[in-house]
């Protein structure tokens, strides 16, 4: 039986979250016949959920290259011929047959959803999340590896100024949009933001949560991004207090929003 670790409902429509490998979450979305899936790095764990569920995989989300959002495609499209895939145009994307550059609207009428898609480069050069909001008026957001639940992605091909604008995006969406995203790096990024930002009462109260959440083996995501507002550094990079953090890693002064953001990435690469 497959272990699933979160489902949320949207009034007609279901969001789950499958575990893959060690810490990724493939996301699904559908209703009782049709379903998308969303990065599926490992496609064991999601035909086993089509097909306990007896749904038809309608299309692929994918939002960057990297082998463990990849890697499953193939064989999803073995079972699954007529499933459309969906990819980033800067980045080569397994059978992808709708590249996609940012601000287009994706319509699936069966599901009643429309997405709208973000070109969020910085951890990889064409990396792109896609936003919804389901029937109940919940928006949700599957972001990928560019922001994590207090976190955010390594910046393996972007620049540290892409990254700043890219979460800039993702934070002029509504506060209470799920943030679906592919890790459960949570207790570990909460660790390294405490050291940056201890006097936080929301990180230390969301720390006491997530580790009652995890020690029952439930996931951390989605997470909502007033939260990540509130308690994530890599968003709040002009609060004096994370600049005078960052200034102390740096050791010197820094003077725009890129320049703490590279000092917290670099902070939290060798955490």
């Amino acid at each position: 039986m497959i272990n699933v670790l979160h489902q949320s409902a949207l009034k007609g429509i279901q969001l789950r979250a499958v575990p893959a490998f060690r810490d990724n979450y493939i996301w699904l979305v559908h209703n009782d016949k049709q379903a998308i899936v969303v990065d599926p790095g490992q496609a064991d764990p999601v035909l086993q959920y089509l097909q306990a569920q007896q749904l038809d995989l309608q299309a692929i989300l994918i939002t960057h290259h990297h082998a463990d959002h990849v890697g499953g495609i193939e064989a999803l499209k073995q079972i699954y011929p007529d499933a459309q895939v969906y990819g980033p145009a800067k980045e080569k994307i397994p059978y992808c047959n709708h590249t996609l550059h940012g601000q287009e609207s994706i319509a699936f009428p069966e599901l009643g959803l429309d997405f709208t898609v973000l070109d969020v480069p910085g951890h990889t050069a064409g990396h792109i999340a896609y936003y919804s909001v389901g029937p109940n008026e919940q928006p949700f957001l599957f972001c990928g590896d560019t922001l994590f639940s207090i976190g955010c992605g390594r910046l393996f091909e972007g620049t540290a100024a892409q990254m700043v604008e890219s979460l800039a995006k993702i934070c002029a969406l509504p506060p209470n949009t799920l943030v679906c995203a592919a890790h459960e790096y949570t207790l570990s990024n909460i660790e390294w933001a405490l050291a940056v930002d201890p006097h936080n009462q929301k990180l230390q109260s969301y720390q006491n949560l997530a580790q009652k959440l995890r020690a029952d083996d439930i996931p951390t995501l989605p997470s909502r991004l007033e939260l990540e507002l509130e308690a994530n550094p890599f968003l709040r990079t002009d609060v004096p207090a994370i600049i005078t953090a960052a200034e102390q890693y740096a050791g010197r002064p820094l003077q725009h929003n890129s320049e703490v953001f590279a000092a917290l990435r670099e902070w939290k690469n060798t955490f």
